[in-house]
């Protein structure tokens, strides 16, 4: 599909770029680790801080671990408007989660410079720090810090090395102590806009390149633990046992069967890390710890599900001997799109000659937080079988030019 424009981005520099940071932390052939605050995030962060002052951009790493460009407009009072993503991936990631978002970013301001045009504000490109959550069991980090919504404890939480969130930022070159220098001042950021993969398989079945996202679902993250006791698993008979894997194994099966109650509705709910002590063939199992990810775009159907897991949870151990707790690591609420910017990008992609159709993300995002503060859109480029979270992922050369382009035009219209 070609879009039709007469000054649009530079494709060839966007994808060289999005090509060079694969091979910080590469894996295989397609793949990325780059955990958060870890020597390849940094690594990471420098090459993009690099590109940010190539574009034209003052560029700063906050002591959240945002890596922050800023290009001055006229009117320095107005609102900012804030584009991005983030740089960090999963331990088994792709080269295209978060990545296209800050890159995109990067590109739109570039193009701006390079075509003589200065904002009415200020345009400010966000990485942030430790969006995926997956390195300290809980995301959206430097988004949240930005915004002053970090919680009790954080900078306590430890990765499965045991170093601590204030250990990793400190490595990393951030100081806590200045967090509340930090902070940014309600009513600072007018809007927010993030381009992203799909990360999932909606606009692959529809036929269609991009997407304007409606709303975010709103995830709950619990970290269950269920103690029983251990035994010699030849000698305990099978009615005496307290075996806490059994009832681990029944609550990630009723998880799964509750998820699927409303047939169509987009419910999802997973059980992604699991482990077993004393971990040995011949002892029963006396503890298990498990994470619970689940997630709805509609909130009253959310809270049944939570109210049904716990129940279903009691019930269990109940009926084996357990004890429980359970740790809240996120809770958040379905957050939707400004119908403003969703009408405004409508307006642009008409004039690309793109009718993109608008669709919920389960996944959350950075933007989560940011809507929180301002209002938010999003534009979702379409991704291979809905792969994400996978060395697989993958998203066309011109899939991503189409959101880049999307967004440039986006941010352009904004800054008049």
């Amino acid at each position: 599909m070609k879009v039709s424009t007469e000054a649009g981005i530079n494709s060839k520099r966007l994808h060289e770029r999005i090509f060079e940071l694969a091979q910080i932390g590469k894996i295989g052939d397609t793949g990325v680790c780059r955990l958060a605050l870890s020597k390849e995030d940094r690594e990471g962060v420098e090459l993009v801080r690099s590109w940010m002052t190539e574009a034209g951009m003052e560029a700063r790493i906050d002591p959240f671990g945002n890596l922050i460009g800023v290009l001055k407009g006229t009117d320095q009072a107005a609102p900012v408007l804030m584009l991005g993503s983030h740089v960090d991936s999963q331990p088994y990631g792709g080269r295209y989660d978060g990545v296209i978002g800050v890159l995109g970013a990067i590109e739109a301001v570039q193009t701006m410079v390079e075509k003589g045009f200065r904002p009415a504000r200020n345009i400010e490109v966000v990485a942030f720090c430790d969006e995926e959550g997956c390195r300290f069991n809980k995301g959206l980090f430097g988004v949240r810090g930005m915004t002053g919504r970090l919680e009790e404890g954080e900078l306590d939480r430890t990765d499965k090395n045991g170093m601590t969130r204030r250990e990793a930022l400190l490595e990393f070159g951030c100081d806590p102590a200045g967090f509340a220098g930090y902070t940014f001042q309600e009513g600072r950021i007018g809007a927010f806009l993030e381009l992203h993969i799909e990360q999932g398989p909606v606009l692959e079945t529809l036929g269609e390149p991009i997407g304007i996202v409606s709303g975010i679902s709103g995830p709950v993250w619990w970290t269950v633990e269920m103690t029983g006791f251990a035994g010699h698993a030849g000698s305990v008979p099978m009615p005496m046992r307290r075996d806490a894997l059994v009832g681990c194994a029944k609550v990630i099966v009723g998880l799964n069967e509750l998820a699927r109650q409303a047939p169509g509705a987009p419910t999802v709910g997973t059980v992604g890390s699991l482990s077993v002590f004393p971990d040995s063939r011949n002892i029963i199992p006396e503890r298990v710890s498990f994470t619970v990810d689940f997630r709805d775009i509609d909130l009253a159907r959310r809270n049944a599900l939570e109210e049904q897991l716990l129940s279903l949870i009691n019930a269990v151990c109940l009926e084996h001997g357990l004890t429980y707790t359970i740790r809240e690591d996120t809770k958040s609420d379905p957050r939707y799109c400004a119908p403003e910017l969703r009408a405004l990008m409508r307006e642009q992609a008409a004039e690309m000659g793109l009718t993109p159709p608008e669709l919920m993300s389960g996944p959350f995002h950075d933007s989560l937080t940011m809507s929180y503060v301002c209002d938010y859109c999003m534009i979702f480029v379409r991704c291979k079988e809905g792969i994400s979270h996978n060395p697989k992922e993958y998203s066309s050369p011109e899939d991503i030019e189409l959101g880049a382009e999307l967004l440039y035009r986006t941010a352009r219209k904004m800054s008049e």
